[in-house]
Formats: structure tokens, sequence, C-alpha cells
């Protein structure tokens, strides 16, 4: 039996604890840390758990705790992390893995050092449509990829970024495209790796209470060739959600659909219905995930400290992920094209050179400690 503690009582918390109680044979949750007391009291009350409340995750560092969840703001995820995998804890963090590169490393170096787990928050990966894509793509069936899509529509209203932490670089450590699109960017580079470059555009249409930005626009080079488009967003009423791959052959995407077209002898389309039913037939043959999202991940991450195996997202996956978010920011706000890797020198591998050199678009002027705790919305279920 793992013991487990979740650290950070905001919303997102409750998907893990409910991710967690799925598994009452393999885990249990022994303790809850938030800054504000009746937070953690509150989710330990709303879920019925045996856990402690506490304020200071310090309290739980020696003590007999075997994973964590962190579930806080984005500037604290890398010195709690790092702390709990010194202590020798297996980590789950939440999405984006931390503010900067720098801290990425730092995570990934504890983690090798301790030998401990450590887990990035991509849930999507863990829907019946997302893996049933990926084994498409890898499968090649539609050909060389030439073009990918990716549509990271959301909508948040103006108070959104009232909050305390959200709407700086500081503490937030970026706008839609760090903490919203971060989904769809982590699945494009499972499906077809990194890019070689990037040019990219971003602005704040609609929130003015926040520094980052609620908009971005992206276009990726790969070193095939090929092309990608990604938009970020906070300002798209509906929240539609799409990844496409355009390939020699055929088009896929996510929410499921394919087309296929070979060429007339005077070069216009005609549709290809025999390679439209052999991907069909193939996707209807692959099996549907057990467990989906969170519950996914985090019983990932179980099998993984009880047999060591691997996790499906670790470290390395969630710093690739930072680093294209990283030079999305960095072209944007130099209107230069950036290149990959970006090395420790570059001004924008720290927070600190993040936070100088970023674009600051206003100036936060409202602050509140906390919502009230709601349901929130996290996105597509790709059907």
């Amino acid at each position: 039996m793992l013991n487990v503690a979740i650290i950070g009582a905001g919303a997102i918390s409750s998907a893990h604890i409910e991710g967690y109680l799925q598994f009452p044979k393999r885990c249990k949750i022994v303790a809850v840390a938030d800054s504000f007391e009746g937070k953690a009291q509150a989710k330990i009350d709303k879920h019925q758990l045996d856990a402690k409340a506490i304020t200071s995750y310090q309290e739980l560092l020696q003590e007999d705790i075997d994973v964590v969840s962190v579930c806080t703001p984005p500037y604290t995820h890398a010195p709690i992390t790092v702390d709990f995998l010194q202590a020798g804890k297996h980590v789950i963090v939440e999405k984006p893995m931390a503010s900067s590169l720098q801290e990425c490393d730092a995570m990934n170096a504890a983690a090798l050092a301790n030998n401990k787990v450590l887990s990035v928050i991509a849930q999507n990966r863990f829907k019946t449509p997302m893996m049933k894509l990926h084994s498409i793509l890898q499968e090649e069936l539609i050909g060389k990829i030439v073009h990918a899509q990716v549509d990271s529509f959301w909508w948040r209203g103006h108070c959104y970024y009232d909050l305390w932490w959200r709407g700086t670089w500081e503490k937030e450590g970026g706008g839609c495209t760090l903490n919203h699109a971060v989904h769809h960017i982590d699945a494009l580079l499972w499906m077809m790796g990194k890019p070689s470059e990037v040019q990219a555009f971003m602005g704040n249409v609609s929130h003015d209470n926040a520094e980052v930005e609620d908009i971005s626009i992206a276009m990726l080079r790969y070193p095939s060739g090929a092309l990608a488009g990604i938009t970020s967003s906070v300002v798209h009423h509906g929240e539609e959600q799409q990844l496409i791959f355009q390939g020699s052959k055929a088009r896929v995407s996510a929410p499921w659909r394919v087309t296929a077209s070979h060429s007339q002898p005077h070069g216009f389309p005609e549709n290809n219905p025999e390679l439209e039913e052999l991907i069909q037939s193939r996707y209807d043959t692959l099996p549907d995930v057990t467990y989906e999202s969170h519950v996914g991940q985090i019983d990932n991450v179980l099998t993984a400290i009880e047999t060591g195996t691997g996790v499906l997202i670790d470290g390395d996956s969630g710093r690739s992920t930072l680093e294209l978010i990283v030079g999305i920011y960095k072209s944007a706000s130099t209107g230069e094209k950036v290149t990959f890797p970006i090395s420790p020198e570059d001004p924008f591998y720290t927070r600190e050179g993040i936070q100088q050199h970023a674009i600051h678009f206003y100036e936060k002027k409202v602050s509140v400690d906390q919502f009230q705790d709601r349901p929130i919305t996290m996105g597509s279920e790709f059907k």
C-alpha cells in the first residue's frame, strides 16, 4: 500500500484525489497540504478522506509518504518537486512541469540522482481517441506527415486572471500557451516529435488584468520539411479543440476523422475509399484504454512504482513540451525565428530571463486570494 500526499488543494487537486481513490487496494491518501488550511480540510471533507490537513508541505518530507501529487501554482513546482525527490518520494507534478528549462533540468537531475519516478501530468494521452490516433500515426498508414494543425481553443472570463497567482510571468509563468495549450503541445510532440524551429506571434486581446498572453499563433518547421501550426487561446467561444495530421496518403485527426485522396490524371483529388476503410478498420480494432485522463496517468505511475517499469510521461517529456513553449515565447517576444535546442546560455533558459525579456501586455490590477470551489473545464474528450 502506497501512502499519498496531495500538495495544493485548488480545483485541479480533485482530479488527482479522485484518481487515487479508484485504486483503494494500491494506495491511500494520508495528507493534503495547502497554504490555506481550510482549503485542505475542505478537500478532505468533500472526498471523505482519512487524511490530515497541513499548511506546510515541508512537514511531510520526513514522513512515511511514497507518492506526492504537486497541484500548486507553476512557480512552485520545481522547489516542491525537488524537495520531495531528494527526500526519497515519487512525484506526479501538474502541468506545466515548471516555469523554466533551468527548473526542469533541476527536477530531472533530482529524479535521476534519487532513482525516483517523476511524471508530468498530460492526461490527454490517456484518452482512447488519442491513444488510437498515436498508434495510427506510428504505423504510418497515412504516409509521411506533411502538415499538422493544432487548435487549442479555450475561453476564460476577464475575472479568471484575478486569482492571485494567475496572469503574471513571475507566478503563472505564462498565459494560455503554457497553461492551456500545454496539453495539445504535449500531444503534438508525442505524435510527431520535436520541430527544428519556430516563428510565433502572441497578444492579449481580452484580459487587460494580466501581463501574459491570451492568444498565440506559432508556425513550426520539422527536420523532415513538414510544417505545423499551433493556435493557443483563451478567447475562443465553444472551446473547440483538435489535432489534425495531413499525410501524403490520408488525413486523420482527434476528434477522429479519416479522409484519403489520390490523384486523378489531371492532378485533382479523387476519394480513396479503400485506404479510408483500411485505416478505419485498423482504428476500430485498437483497444480502448482501461483508465482515462488523470486516473489513467495515476495508474501508469503506480504501476511503474510497483513494477520498476517506466512511465509514459516522464520529466524528459515534460521538458520537451516546455522547451517548445519557451521557444514560442522567445520568438513572439523578440520577433525572431527560434531554433532548437535552447541552450543554458539563452536569456529565456531561466525564470528570471523570461520575466525580463517576455512581453508584458498589461499590469495585473486585481488580486483575490481564492475563488469559490466550482467545476472547471479540462478540455475535449476528442470523441
